[in-house]
């Protein structure tokens, strides 16, 4: 509206400058006909002047008298006084008088042209101008034009060139406007600049992030001719950090897990923070790889301290969390709220006890949330009603010992059975179904509790899912099998506890363990049993409680006792070959065959 309002008055402004124009030039001609006259007047004797007047009055009064009526001059001139003192000398004579006047006021309107087109030419500036069209006023100017003079038309077609030159400067100089703070405000909050801001930085952030190797040999010739310690050192590389300055601060990182379906996702939960009562107490944030952004891509809390949570498989938008009260929560990211869409009830139906596992295990169409507390105590739920469990049950050993469950792990592709770690050192195999559901076999070797536990999860040629590795107190990792109750290899390089341990997806002889004084081991058991094949200590030796691969296999994460994570590169470490199966199975081969022989060697010592 603004635009054709400016439009109007310029119109309006361009009228009345023409208008003064045409009265400038009607004063200017007039002036210059009364100094003509003047100078004439000067230049002819006067006796003449009065003569010809004299003779000019005798002849139209001797027409006049006849019936006769002159014709009036071309040029009008005042009438002297000596010609109004003139009278008629009959009563035709003052008729025909009379009838000159109307006749000479009807010749003056005659010659009042400009005014009558004057007034034919505004309605038709009104009809033009509500358009809002260009074109009009462009025909407009055109026929002023042809009613002005020549002197006019240079002027007009001046202003028309002008008006275009004016818009079109106005059309540049309108971009670098300055905008007021309530139109930033208003451009910042609307919807088409969210979508903009929001998909163009996605992909500015996206090229940012992107950090290729130029100078990689596909070949693999120079990989085969590095050393095996050297190779992975120069591997394991830090990428990044994930720390909030508000909800990650003097907390700990319980528990992290990696989305499905967005792979560049990661959930990390955190325990309450001492020294801010009033904040609530568990903490879940999601945070992004594929940007360089520092703050969390969603934040989700609770009023008890987060143990463990993980991304609800086959629902991408669910998040899933156990606490230490016992409740089981789900946040979803579509809802605005920070707080659970959905909680179980603190009720003897449900756990009482602290959760420190939470699992989704099934297929699209039947899948379940496992959750298993402290207390022994198994739940099944549907994460469309969490009210109620669709199962339960007491995991207790010889039917009088309840496990205090630490941890744990399903095989790859089964969802029946299952491995827990206790808080006793003891590893159990359990069942969800059939004759034999609960505690099953029993695995001891740990001399303190077990705080983490991982099944074999690379998927090849051979089927490695009977394997499975435990980290404890007693600073060790072991390597186990289901096929039997004793360990088949203690891996024993660390010096403070050990917190968590898991196998790589996709090597099958590669796991990452994590411990108290801030050390990430990587151990790829088809080069070395002995010692990690890369390990690397984080800055400022904060204790490492937890660690997670990412789905592909080339990053692993690792939690801190500050709330901080970091994300390490594992590089070509992580890649297999293709003889990376079999030559496992040919480790596996030689520890059992070590086991064996220290086992002989044991019973000789006891023997004797």
């Amino acid at each position: 509206m603004s635009d054709k309002s400016d439009l109007k008055a310029e119109l309006e402004r361009k009228k009345q400058r023409l208008a003064q124009i045409r009265e400038e030039k009607k004063r200017k001609e007039e002036e210059r006909k009364k100094k003509e006259a003047d100078m004439q007047q000067k230049k002819e004797p006067v006796p003449d002047d009065s003569d010809l007047d004299r003779k000019r009055r005798e002849t139209e009064a001797l027409l006049q008298s006849i019936g006769i009526s002159p014709e009036p001059p071309l040029v009008p001139t005042p009438m002297s006084p000596s010609s109004k003192s003139v009278s008629t000398p009959s009563e035709a004579g003052s008729q025909d008088s009379g009838d000159l006047g109307p006749l000479t006021r009807r010749r003056l309107h005659k010659l009042g042209v400009s005014k009558i087109t004057q007034v034919d030419f505004l309605p038709r500036e009104v009809v033009s101008y509500s358009k809002e069209t260009q074109t009009p006023l462009a025909t407009h100017q055109s026929e002023e034009d042809e009613d002005d003079e020549e002197m006019v038309e240079p002027k007009g077609d001046q202003d028309s060139e002008q008006e275009n030159e004016d818009k079109k400067q106005e059309v540049k100089e309108a971009p670098p406007r300055e905008l007021t703070e309530e139109e930033k405000q208003q451009i910042l909050h609307s919807e088409e600049f969210l979508i903009f801001f929001d998909r163009t930085i996605r992909v500015i952030e996206r090229a940012l992030a992107e950090d290729s190797d130029i100078f990689f040999d596909y070949s693999g010739r120079e990989l085969e001719e590095k050393d095996g310690d050297v190779q992975a050192g120069a591997n394991l590389s830090f990428n990044r950090q994930f720390y909030d300055e508000h909800w990650s601060k003097h907390r700990v990182v319980t528990c992290m897990d990696w989305s499905l379906q967005y792979p560049e996702l990661m959930v990390a939960s955190y325990n309450n923070n001492e020294d801010a009562p009033h904040e609530p107490d568990g903490v879940a944030l999601v945070w992004n790889m594929k940007f360089k952004k520092t703050t969390p891509e969603y934040v989700f809390h609770c009023q008890s301290s987060v143990m463990s949570v993980c991304f609800a498989r086959f629902h991408p938008n669910l998040v899933v969390g156990g606490t230490y009260s016992g409740q089981i929560v789900l946040w979803d990211n579509r809802s605005h709220r920070r707080t659970p869409v959905q909680r179980t009830p603190l009720s003897a139906a449900a756990h009482t006890h602290p959760v420190y596992c939470v699992n989704v295990v099934g297929t699209q169409n039947a899948h379940n949330l496992i959750t298993v507390s402290t207390d022994g105590k198994m739940c099944s739920w549907s994460l469309d009603m969490l009210s109620t469990p669709q199962e339960s049950m007491e995991l207790v050993y010889n039917k009088s010992k309840p496990v205090a469950v630490t941890g744990m792990a399903f095989p790859t592709g089964d969802v029946n059975n299952f491995v827990v770690g206790s808080e006793e050192g003891t590893v159990y195999t359990a069942c969800r179904h059939g004759s034999k559901a609960g505690i099953g076999e029993v695995f001891e070797g740990h001399q303190g509790p077990v705080t983490g536990i991982n099944c074999h999860m690379a998927v090849g040629p051979i089927d490695f899912s009977h394997l499975f590795v435990t980290s404890s107190f007693d600073w060790t990792v072991k390597l186990w099998t289901t096929k039997h109750n004793k360990p088949l290899y203690s891996f024993e390089d660390n010096a403070d506890y050990v917190y968590d341990v898991m196998w790589s997806p996709v090597h099958p002889a590669l796991f990452a363990c994590v411990d108290g004084m801030g050390r990430l081991d990587l151990w790829n058991l088809n080069n070395d049993t002995e010692v990690p094949t890369a390990s690397v200590a984080i800055e400022g030796a904060s204790a490492l409680n937890r660690v997670r691969w990412a789905q592909g296999g080339k990053e692993v994460a690792v939690g801190d006792s500050e709330g901080r994570i970091w994300i390490y590169d594992v590089g070509e470490l992580a890649v297999p070959h293709n003889d990376e199966w079999t030559r496992f199975a040919r480790t596996l081969v030689e520890i059992r065959a070590n086991r064996a022989d220290s086992e002989e060697e044991g019973a000789v010592e006891l023997s004797a």
